[in-house]
């Protein structure tokens, strides 16, 4: 790998979003060994990981081999996906899962989750599962909106849909999750008093359907749609919230994840 190219500097400027892999209710006890974030809040220093997705350039680009390489020279130690392909030019072909697998046992790096599209689960769900075993994975998720009918009833069918892959995923010892953008916490566009992230907790089953709270996107979401407070649905049920999605950046109005 060539540091010219890929200097650590430059990576980690695009390392932009960070995942860590801890509990909230972890978060709530007595931490052994901290990191402190900005001066803020506390997370266990050793629970740190990175969503890959804040790197994709870099993975598409130079593959899962570089990218593992300087993730572990820099001191990661977990990741989450977001896909599992590469550049067919590095080997000639598109890299496999089990592959991938191999890399990160090279590097000394722990998948904790991957996020993968609604409509893959849809379509292949065992297959998908089978991937995150390869992989090595406690977590799989989506980053997708539970719904794109953004109704109170929209949102129940969803949360019955999610029930069904969290009860798959359970069956295989994973815990199913899904990450939120802004949009989970607009009001339904029948009921306009009923927020839909409220609707999505309520419908699907605590024990099959988690949530990975993206911290940025829970801030877009309470200049948009006031009138909650994100650390209460932590405190409420802190098992449902495996994993932490921590990142800083400028609201951008264009965004449709917004």
């Amino acid at each position: 790998m060539s540091h010219s190219s890929f200097n650590r500097r430059g990576f980690l400027r695009s390392a932009a979003g960070a995942t860590v892999a801890v509990s909230a209710a972890a978060l709530a006890g007595s931490l052994p060994a901290v990191a402190s974030q900005g001066g803020g809040r506390l997370v266990p220093q050793n629970q740190i990981g990175i969503q890959l997705y804040s790197v994709r350039d870099k993975v598409s680009q130079l593959g899962f081999r570089a990218v593992f390489e300087e993730l572990s020279r820099i001191g990661y130690r977990e990741i989450e996906f977001a896909g599992y392909t590469q550049s067919t030019s590095i080997l000639g072909r598109q890299i496999t899962v089990p592959e991938i697998a191999q890399l990160l046992k090279d590097f000394g790096l722990k998948a904790v989750g991957s996020h993968v599209g609604l409509n893959n689960f849809r379509t292949n769900l065992q297959g998908e599962l089978d991937n995150a075993e390869i992989l090595g994975l406690k977590h799989i998720g989506t980053a997708n909106a539970p719904s794109n009918v953004d109704t109170v009833d929209g949102y129940r069918a969803a949360a019955e849909e999610f029930n069904t892959f969290g009860a798959a995923a359970r069956a295989r010892s994973l815990t199913f999750y899904q990450h939120n953008h802004a949009g989970e916490f607009a009001f339904a566009t029948d009921q306009p008093e009923v927020r839909l992230y409220d609707v999505f907790l309520e419908h699907t089953d605590p024990r099959l359907v988690y949530l990975e709270m993206d911290v940025y996107w829970v801030y877009v979401g309470q200049y948009r749609f006031p009138g909650f407070d994100p650390a209460d649905y932590i405190t409420r049920a802190p098992h449902r919230y495996p994993l932490l999605h921590l990142k800083d950046g400028d609201e951008n109005p264009e965004n449709p994840n917004g």
